[in-house]
């Protein structure tokens, strides 16, 4: 009798439990937003890639009069572009999970580069794709983040902080065409976290920290990408960031990024063997304790052979059986190659994962032909366009997407 007081206790306190967990995250929900000037066969693809369903899911769309909100006075007129093409989906997590992120046909932007601005916005918690029917930039897919995450709390986050993290990414992107994506995200996101985690408010101090920084990757800022990388840390410092909940993210773009390099024989001064091996086993095997939720859930292969995928958690990227096992013997004889002598001289900075090696300087397609894709996923090959004047035809429609 005693026992089955005694299970019957556990049993309520449990309940109890697991109860008070759901109702915590009652006042949150899946989120999706779509370009507004997608057709509306684009709009069922992406729900479909998704993997949701229209009536059983919050849909907003996003204007580029939105994006131009934040954009405008930070990005030139060719990265304003004159509709939107970009779509998002949003999970918020629980507490401690960080900002894992997925894309999908995006040329210009990263997953590591949307999460570190994410946590930059005030996000701390969350899973997101940011994808497009066809190859664009994805200048614009932030935006669309922003937006759903605000929907699905119910919170609002900092306009400052919304300004701030456009600002980042364009200043990232920018930096990124000269000295590479990994790099350019490696050294936004290190300093930014040395300013964040140190308190560091002194324009002298903040000098100093990114030359630090810099040096670290082995890179050198023109006056101008200083002065521009200065100011909005500058501006980053004055606002009150708890390093502390932004830590799993900001580590975890940092090892993302360390890894890469790595593999491709490129020396991050300041990361010893042991934190080496440590950050990229991490990252090859992490997961386990981490929610990747929606991005695990994703319908690759409607957008077909050629979309480029990357996420910021390898498992959030699907393969074949026989790619899987053979990127996994070619990341470690990569890695370790480039750890213990590899000449990263005539090395290039790749994506993590990109079956498609399409570059700008393919057969443009007309933006037209995207409009009209088959839906079932395209095998052809795809122009990687970005969402600019000068990568569309002007006489398209589409022109400028982002």
């Amino acid at each position: 009798m005693k026992l089955k007081k005694k299970i019957s206790s556990l049993i309520i306190c449990c309940t109890l439990i697991l109860g008070s967990f759901n109702f915590s995250f009652a006042d949150s929900t899946r989120i999706v937003t779509l370009g507004a000037n997608l057709t509306s066969e684009q709009k069922d693809k992406m729900l479909n890639y998704f993997g949701v369903k229209k009536d059983e899911t919050m849909i907003l769309d996003v204007t580029n009069a939105e994006e131009r909100k934040y954009l405008e006075g930070v990005a030139n007129d060719s990265q304003l572009g004159k509709v939107t093409i970009s779509c998002s989906y949003v999970e918020p997590t629980s507490q401690g999970n960080g900002i894992n992120v997925k894309t999908a046909n995006l040329t210009w932007v990263t997953s590591s580069m949307i999460a570190t601005t994410l946590s930059t916005a005030g996000l701390q918690d969350a899973n997101v794709i940011v994808a497009a029917p066809f190859p664009v930039s994805g200048t614009g897919g932030l935006t669309g983040v922003m937006k759903a995450f605000e929907s699905s709390t119910g919170k609002k986050l900092d306009e400052e902080k919304k300004e701030l993290a456009t600002e980042e990414l364009v200043v990232t992107g920018d930096l990124g065409d000269e000295v590479g994506q990994e790099k350019a995200t490696g050294v936004i996101n290190d300093i930014k976290a040395e300013i964040i985690k140190n308190g560091t408010h002194d324009t002298a101090q903040i000098a100093e920290t990114i030359n630090n920084i810099t040096n670290n990757y082995n890179i050198n800022l023109s006056p101008e990408e200083l002065q521009k990388i200065q100011d909005m840390m500058l501006k980053i410092s004055k606002q009150d960031y708890d390093y502390n909940s932004m830590k799993r993210t900001l580590s975890n773009v940092s090892d993302n990024v360390n890894a890469d390099l790595k593999a491709l024989g490129e020396d991050v001064k300041g990361t010893g063997l042991f934190d080496s091996v440590k950050g990229w086993f991490g990252n090859l095997f992490n997961g386990g304790s981490k929610n990747l939720g929606i991005l695990e859930k994703t319908n690759d292969s409607l957008l077909g052979n050629n979309a480029k995928i990357d996420a910021t958690d390898d498992k959030a990227i699907k393969l074949p059986d026989s790619q899987e096992v053979e990127g996994f013997f070619e990341k470690v004889w990569n890695w370790v190659s480039g750890l213990f002598g590899g000449n990263s001289e005539n090395k290039t900075e790749t994506p993590k994962q990109n079956n498609n090696q399409n570059t700008d300087s393919n057969n443009a397609k007309d933006v037209q032909e995207n409009n009209t894709e088959n839906n079932s996923g395209d095998n052809s090959s795809i122009d990687i366009q970005k969402e600019t004047n000068e990568h569309f035809d002007t006489n398209s429609e589409n022109s400028n997407n982002q």
